[in-house]
This record gives structure tokens, sequence and C-alpha cells, in this order.
């Protein structure tokens, strides 16, 4: 999908990158966000911790994340991607808005990362509506960032290029990214405990 969505694919469906992207954007801001909200609308009713324990909670939370992404199991969740057959199907706003719907939940398509869990947890453990929305939203832009980054792809050549550089950056970004949960989860343990 993340090769699917940019200026020269949508020209070529006679689409507006910048509609389906921005469509895309906001679903998975939408999505995350009423996620986040419900979670913390649940947390504010079943969990009942002193805001140090929940800072600790939620740090060991991304702790764990970032450990088990190093070096544990793959994350648990359906097989299954966006429906790519609506590319070409629907207006771009409709699929985009779609796909940014569904990836903004979370757990309705592959999950390549402990970290969608413990982004979750995150907003169950802010025991507030509120905050539990503004950390879904977080969750959902940190989402959109693909999409948003293939907004040069306006020639073939580029998308080659493209497709080359997530390829390349892909374990990085998956070390680096676990190994940074892992530190602010340890960090935030230590100054939670002192």
């Amino acid at each position: 999908m993340l090769s699917s969505i940019h200026p020269l694919g949508e020209r070529a469906r006679h689409n507006t990158w910048v509609v389906t992207a921005l469509a895309f954007t906001v679903g998975a801001i939408v999505s995350g966000a009423a996620v986040g909200l419900a979670l913390g609308g649940v947390g504010s009713v079943l969990v009942e911790m002193t805001s140090t324990a929940l800072l600790v909670a939620t740090a060991a939370v991304a702790l764990i994340a970032g450990i088990l992404d190093l070096v544990g199991p793959k994350a648990p969740g359906p097989a299954r991607q966006v429906n790519e057959t609506w590319i070409g199907s629907f207006r771009g706003w409709v699929y985009g808005g779609a796909f940014g719907l569904e990836l903004g939940l979370g757990v309705f398509t592959y999950v390549v990362t402990w970290g969608v869990y413990a982004a979750l947890a995150s907003a169950l453990l802010t025991t507030s509506p509120l905050a539990g929305a503004l950390v879904g939203a977080t969750f959902g832009i940190g989402r959109s960032l693909s999409v948003l980054a293939a907004g040069y792809v306006d020639r073939p050549s580029r998308l080659v290029s493209f497709n080359r550089a997530l390829a390349k950056a892909g374990p990085l970004v998956r070390t680096g990214t676990s190994t940074a949960f892992a530190t602010i989860g340890l960090v935030a343990i230590a100054g939670g405990l002192i």
C-alpha cells in the first residue's frame, strides 16, 4: 500500500495525491483518537493507580514492547492488509480515508510491531478520555507519515528509489524504534522509581 499512494500513481488514476493523502491522514487521526478516547474512558473506570504508578506502568509497557520487538516473538495480529482492490475502484479520498481509518485503529490490519499494543495500552493508562484521544491521535499521525513520505514520488525513477529506500531503511527503522521504546521505558521507569 505504501508504494501505491503517491503523486505519480494518483495522477495515473486521475486523482489528486494531496486529497488522497489528506483523507488518509484525517482517517488515521480520527480513528486513532476514537480508539484512544474509548481506551482512556475504560481506563478512567477500571484503572485505579497513583500517577507515579501509572507512569511506571506506561514505561514498563514501552520497555516490554521494545524488548519484544528486538528479541521476542512477532507481534500477534491479523494477517491482512487494507483492501488494495479499492485503489482504482473508488475515488482517492474514499480509499485514502478508508485505509487511514483502518490503520489508525491499529490492530485491524497486519501488526508489524509490539509498539502498536504499547500505544493502545498507553491510551488506556492515561485514565482520561481526552488524554487517551491525544495518544490515539498521535498514533494516527505516526501511521500517516508513511503515505506523506511518498509525496515526492512524481515520476517512475523516484518510485523506484523510494521503494529501494523503504526496503533498505526497514531494518534500521525497526531496530531504532524498538531501541527507542526500550530506552524511553527504562529511563521513565528509573525516573518514576527515584
